[in-house]
């Protein structure tokens, strides 16, 4: 038993590879001066989910259907991984974008007549549209317009944020078989993209622009084992965002149709940088395994599934999201966590080369997408004066959108992605 116990441990030892997860490019190592990957991948990602509005009904507050929304994502992914010294890796990301299309369309049984969008009474500022609107639907003006048909409604793309990183692994189990492999590694992604500008058109012709204009500061930690034919592996991260040069407010573009009180942009009371972007912080984990089917070391030849779930904390925020094109403007976006899991295959042809393929299904916890706070208390009284006391209302605030009871919320979310991946190892 001892000697087939050692035999099992020498084998392990000799074919041990970590997982991708923990993929690290080396230099300067006995047979192995120079370590560099190239990562080339294509990435389409799906996002569905039904828009539902919280509505007066039968002396409650409801949530009623109102749209459907899809958002295709297609762009190319590239990486480079260079190893600086022993188990110290330098990398650097830049996504190409080349679309990113959104769409809005009535859910099953909601149409035209019968829509709160379409049916509305109220101005930004909360005033009537007409004093006999709610009774005679006079002067009623939709709150944005839903395209019929299959013409996509908002075109985006171009070059992504540019990542760079380090990681170091603090065990490698390719070099000490009674150890894990364990990384440590800290991302930078730089706000290179062009600013996003939602009071902009865009078409098919002239798409609109992506960034957001935020610093982003990642920091993980990655730990895997192999043993016999077995991976399992484990990633915690957090994502600190911080506002870069030219983020975006929605008083740089004031405007009463969707501003409640645009008037105070700029106050002293409201600063650029009170009505500006908000970034969310990002954090969770990634937990799963590659089950290698086939391998032959001598080859350099591998065949594994890689199997593994995903937990995604995202913090409330103000920020560019799923309903910042037909408003024009920033929302505040409640929390939510996305889960999920992944199968992928990845293959080793020979050597230098090798192949990942995955597909992806995630799931967004509901979420309000409209949920600015109506204002601050500035006089010290323990109310937002809205009246005796305009000053103290938030200029972002709509009356039509903000206020509890008329708030839009992002139910039923399903995130389909596929990514295919090319690896070239110098």
């Amino acid at each position: 038993m001892r000697r087939l116990g050692a035999a099992l441990l020498l084998l392990a030892a000799q074919s041990a590879k970590a997982a991708e997860l923990t993929r690290i490019a080396s230099s300067f190592e006995e047979k192995d001066p120079f370590g560099m990957f190239i990562d080339i991948g294509f990435q389409r990602t799906q996002h569905r989910f039904k828009l539902t509005r919280e509505h007066h009904q039968n002396d409650d507050v409801q949530d009623v259907s109102e749209l459907r929304f899809v958002g295709i994502d297609t762009r190319l992914n590239m990486d480079l991984r260079m190893g600086l010294w022993e188990d110290l890796e330098f990398h650097y990301g830049l996504p190409l974008v080349f679309s990113r299309t959104q769409r809005w369309r009535f859910a099953n049984g909601t149409s035209a007549e019968n829509s709160t969008i379409y049916n509305n009474c109220l101005q930004a500022d909360g005033q009537l549209l007409d004093p006999n609107c709610p009774v005679s639907q006079a002067g009623e003006r939709e709150l944005f317009t839903v395209r019929e048909g299959d013409q996509q409604d908002v075109f985006r793309g171009g070059l992504g944020d540019m990542t760079f990183g380090m990681a170091y692994a603090i065990f490698n189990q390719k070099k000490d078989p009674s150890k894990p492999m364990w990384l440590l590694g800290v991302d930078y992604t730089a706000p290179t993209a062009e600013g996003i500008d939602p009071t902009l058109p865009t078409s098919a012709s002239s798409q609109g622009r992506i960034g957001d204009r935020i610093h982003r500061y990642k920091f993980y930690t990655s730990l895997s084992r192999r043993v016999g034919v077995v991976d399992p592996y484990f990633q915690i991260h957090y994502t600190l965002p911080y506002r870069g040069p030219g983020w975006y407010s929605n008083c740089d573009h004031p405007d009463p149709r969707t501003m409640g009180r645009p008037e105070n942009c700029g106050t002293d009371q409201w600063t650029r940088s009170d009505t500006g972007i908000r970034p969310p912080h990002v954090g969770g984990f990634i937990i799963g395994s590659e089950f290698n089917a086939y391998e032959e070391p001598a080859m350099h030849q591998k065949v594994a599934m890689d199997i593994r779930g995903y937990v995604t904390y995202v913090s409330e925020g103000r920020y560019f999201n799923e309903l910042s094109d037909v408003f024009q403007k920033l929302h505040y976006t409640q929390d939510y966590l996305q889960l999920g899991g992944s199968f992928g295959l990845v293959a080793h042809a020979a050597e230098y080369v090798h192949l990942k393929a995955t597909a992806s299904l995630l799931y967004n916890t509901e979420h309000t997408l409209t949920d600015e706070s109506i204002g601050k208390d500035l006089d010290g009284n323990g109310t937002v004066d809205i009246s005796a006391n305009p000053k103290e209302i938030n200029p972002n605030f709509d009356w039509r959108t903000d206020m509890v009871s008329r708030r839009f919320r992002a139910t039923e979310t399903s995130i389909f992605r596929i990514d295919v991946v090319g690896v070239f190892n110098f």
